[in-house]
């Protein structure tokens, strides 16, 4: 179901135009130096509500998070988030995901963060797929060698078509999961999803997977 507009929309985004980066491609290359954070830069592509990063964020302070969200009513409440919680290490563009090469130089993103992607199903939608060979290849040329591609999703059927793509695409697994959940890890964020998912007793599908090396 569509979400309903926002109530005053326009200047509740303008009051956090900061953290909103209005032209991505002028920073390719140089977004940590842009942002003045020494770390990793990270990037979550669908970040929905922002809870998943605004919590990432505040744990890693040296590093720079991009989030990446389209629908403007979310990304609204994704900002509002962030300005709460006083973070400067978090910024977020609405660039479409085919188009995250234009934003980044190759190798400039350390790990990309897909949580609960959009499933499209069935099968005839797969190109849609965030984990569809066309995404992957965008992917590889932003990504450092050795760096990583974590997703959780509540469907295996995306999760199964994901293991295979990214087999295939030569990123080997370091770790998966069938129940993220099991293994009571203090260090895992949550998104909204995860959370309304795990307290109905769904299980929680995770993949961590990786760029070869040079």
């Amino acid at each position: 179901m569509r979400m309903r507009k926002k109530k005053n929309l326009i200047p509740r985004m303008e009051a956090c135009a900061d953290l909103l980066v209005s032209d991505p491609p002028a920073l390719r290359g140089s977004w940590r130096e842009q942002f003045g954070q020494k770390g990793e830069l990270f990037l979550e592509i669908g970040c929905g509500k922002g809870q998943f990063a605004v919590g990432t964020a505040a744990r890693c302070p040296e590093d720079l998070f991009i989030a990446v969200e389209k629908s403007q009513n979310v990304l609204l409440l994704a900002l509002e988030k962030t300005r709460a919680a006083g973070l400067r290490n978090l910024r977020f563009i609405g660039t479409d995901a085919a188009q995250l090469g234009d934003a980044f130089a190759p190798g400039e993103v350390s790990r990309i963060y897909l949580n609960f992607s959009d499933p499209w199903p069935p099968n005839n939608r797969a190109k849609r797929r965030l984990t569809h060979p066309n995404f992957l290849r965008v992917y590889d040329c932003i990504l450092r060698a050795g760096g990583e591609i974590r997703m959780k999703t509540d469907n295996r059927a995306l999760f199964e078509f994901s293991l295979c793509q990214l087999s295939q695409f030569g990123y080997p697994l370091l770790d998966v999961s069938l129940d993220l959940h099991a293994r009571q890890d203090e260090s895992n964020v949550m998104t909204e999803y995860e959370e309304r998912f795990s307290s109905q007793g769904m299980p929680i599908y995770f993949l961590c997977a990786q760029k070869p090396a040079l």
